[in-house]
């Protein structure tokens, strides 16, 4: 801003002599005269982080094409590590960096905001409502993972694409929450906190490869997927990230 104060934003739009932006402060739309805004650092800010984001990009891929995956046989096994191999069949697997996991899909409750009904499904969900909340039975997930190294994959029998989100849940009670996935699907960025970045690689026909860009701490998570066929599915697998145990310090004599 011009007289030396600044607004955190999502996004803006230039409309006449108006700005609309989203803030990030306020969580809501806001709107400002043109002029009060300092344009030169603004668009100084904006250069700089578009080129951070460039190098970091560009970084995790100079890394990852270094690591690829040894294909013996992509209809049972692929090593994933020396020694380490994929298991055969279709599914989503969690490599900690010394073994492969399977993550089993995960049942969950949706609840319509609208008409404030729940109903028990099993996944996959046949129908993406317009807003709609989705619980996960049990305040924890069976599946624990520890923190360091965490790495998914998976294995397709379509041959289709995944496109994987990994969210964090909210614990209330005896259940963890997914909240709004409407805005996760259709309006990607829109969902706060509760969405966190992985970016995937292909490995192989048919197997991709999920890493995390940014650390995540101890709490409830869960993978989803949306799938476009003759309907709408939406497929949950669920985790728990442990935090790593203090090591007792040691008291020396004096």
């Amino acid at each position: 801003m011009r007289d030396g104060s600044f607004q955190l934003v999502r996004e803006y739009n230039v409309e006449g002599d108006r700005v609309r932006y989203y803030s990030i402060e306020q969580s809501q739309w806001e709107e400002i005269p043109e002029s009060l805004i300092d344009w030169d650092a603004t668009h100084k800010v904006e250069a700089d982080e578009a080129k951070r984001d460039a190098d970091v990009i560009a970084k995790v891929h100079a890394r990852e094409a270094g690591r690829t995956a040894q294909a013996l046989d992509i209809d049972a096994s692929l090593e994933v590590a020396p020694g380490v191999f994929l298991p055969p069949g279709e599914g989503l697997f969690e490599f900690d960096g010394k073994g492969v996991f399977p993550i089993p899909q995960a049942p969950a409750d949706i609840k319509f905001s609208k008409k404030q009904m729940l109903k028990q499904v099993l996944i996959p969900i046949p129908i993406i409502p317009t807003r709609h909340t989705v619980s996960l039975i049990g305040p924890r997930a069976k599946l624990r993972i520890k923190a360091g190294q965490t790495e998914f994959y998976m294995r397709t029998a379509d041959g289709r694409e995944p496109e994987l989100e990994l969210l964090r849940a909210k614990v209330k009670g005896d259940s963890r929450y997914l909240e709004n996935l409407d805005q996760l699907f259709k309006e990607q960025g829109t969902t706060g906190q509760t969405t966190l970045l992985i970016q995937r690689w292909l490995i192989a026909p048919g197997v991709y490869r999920f890493t995390l860009e940014e650390h995540i701490d101890p709490g409830e998570y869960a993978l989803a997927e949306i799938v476009q066929g003759g309907g709408t599915n939406l497929y949950f697998w669920d985790f728990g990230l442990d935090a790593m145990p203090v090591q007792p310090t040691s008291k020396s004599n004096k």
